[in-house]
């Protein structure tokens, strides 16, 4: 009898790490069911998957909204009949630079119904449908800033703090029902996120960012799949509730 190939839900996935991961993830013998509101990244990420030889489909979801992540969980499931592994990595960084007595109450709830409400939402759906294909691994994705503080980004930093809080509580519930919840938190990575940040191209900025990792360069989204790869395969069957840095050693400062 064939094996059946395991299926992964990638959020946010049309650019940056959530690209990269469904890439690798397809690579490695998934089926693939991405999530953006980019529906034109969306749509080229499945042809270049299926061009490789995957099988992939697109979901256009807000996931700041819950229905968003039933229907999401949803089509999944009608695609696939299966459900093994989910990366929530639907995010926004919200509007930098503001101080905390310059923060508005559209950025500051925008950014945290998208970081964090999305993460709660998504996993709200994904664990009954996890549990009803026999277990499985969630991933969330957090960022360096999910354990200190970046002056300018409260909303941000906040969302992140909270996400891993709650990846701690969702592994804790999950621990002996057959379900592994971790998260990643990225350093500096090469993503248009970036480019917004400190410009294309070398600039000083670029520079004085890549110094902040003890490696001393930013890193690359392809380095952050491999590590989500890495906790959703039995090679970390017996690591839950951990957040792993990908960061080049900067939370180690």
């Amino acid at each position: 009898m064939p094996q059946v190939k395991p299926v992964v839900l990638i959020t946010g996935a049309a650019s940056g790490i959530g690209h990269a991961t469904a890439l690798t993830f397809a690579h490695a013998g998934y089926r693939i069911a991405v999530t953006d509101l980019n529906d034109a990244g969306g749509a080229k990420l499945v042809t270049e998957i299926k061009a490789a030889g995957g099988e992939a489909i697109f979901i256009p979801a807000d996931h700041s909204k819950e229905a968003d992540n039933a229907r999401v969980v949803n089509a999944t499931l009608a695609a696939f009949g299966r459900l093994d592994a989910a990366i929530n990595n639907a995010g926004v960084e919200g509007i930098p630079d503001l101080k905390v007595e310059q923060q508005t109450d559209a950025n500051f709830r925008h950014t945290l119904s998208v970081n964090l409400d999305g993460v709660l939402w998504a996993m709200k759906y994904e664990i009954p449908a996890l549990l009803n294909s026999g277990g499985g691994c969630i991933v969330n994705v957090s960022s360096v800033a999910g354990s200190i503080g970046l002056a300018g980004m409260a909303a941000y930093v906040a969302s992140k703090h909270a996400v891993e809080g709650l990846t701690k509580v969702a592994a804790l519930e999950n621990a002996t029902r057959g379900i592994r919840v971790n998260a990643v938190a990225p350093g500096a990575i090469q993503t248009e996120m970036i480019d917004r940040f400190v410009g294309k191209g070398e600039s000083q900025a670029r520079h004085d960012l890549a110094a902040q990792h003890p490696m001393n360069r930013i890193g690359s989204a392809d380095e952050v799949a491999q590590a989500i790869l890495f906790l959703c395969s039995p090679a970390s069957s017996f690591i839950t509730g951990h957040i792993l840095p990908v960061d080049g050693g900067w939370l180690a400062k």
